[in-house]
Order: C-alpha cells, then structure tokens, then sequence
C-alpha cells in the first residue's frame, strides 16, 4: 500500500530526471555543432557560412534541429561558430522549459594556397 501511494512520486522524480539529462545532452550537442561548424567554416575556399552551417546541423537530432539558430563568422585569423538549441520538453503541457544553451567555437582559419 505505501507502494502504491509513493508510485506518483516515483514517476514525477524520474521525469525531472530524464528533463536534466535532456539538459546535459542539449550542452554536448550545442558544444559539438559549434566546434563542427567553425571547423567547416574555417576550412572552406569558398561559402564559409553555408559550410558552416551545414556542418553545425548536419548531426543534430531533429528534436534539436527544428528550433536550431546557427551564426557563423570571424575576424581575420579566427573562425567563430555560435550554436543556439532549445531544450526539448519531454512532456508537453507539464511542464515547459523555455530555455535555450548556447555553445561557441573558434577554429583558426586555414590559408588556401
């Protein structure tokens, strides 16, 4: 009986877990984008910002890619890449997290010689 009385309790600490662990993997993908992003970037002859795009988006789950915002850009010796993702909300009308990880990288521009 106290089972069944805790089982509520059980289930609603395991979905802010498994909201946390969407937290920390929405960081490790934003961090990815951009470092994949701004080395693309940074490596292309020609259309940087279209290279870095795609490279930014070419692994993001599509729960991540369909509210994605990807800037690209630099000064003259380094090539930056900004990634915004949204935190996906795992149950939709619980709860809603209206958060967004940003994650940034440089990669120091290759000549084309």
């Amino acid at each position: 009986m106290e089972f069944l009385g805790m089982t509520p309790f059980i289930i609603l600490i395991m979905l802010v877990l498994w909201e946390c662990a969407l937290i920390g993997y929405t960081f490790s993908l934003a961090g990815n984008a951009a470092d994949v992003g701004a080395r693309k970037g940074s490596g292309a002859e020609f259309g940087a910002s279209a290279a870095c795009r795609a490279g930014a988006m070419k692994d993001l789950p599509d729960a991540w890619a369909d509210e994605a915002s990807v800037r690209c850009g630099g000064g003259s010796g380094l090539y930056e890449a900004t990634v915004k993702l949204k935190v996906p909300v795992l149950v939709p009308g619980l709860f809603d997290l209206d958060t967004e990880i940003t994650g940034k990288a440089g990669s120091p521009r290759e000549d084309q010689r």
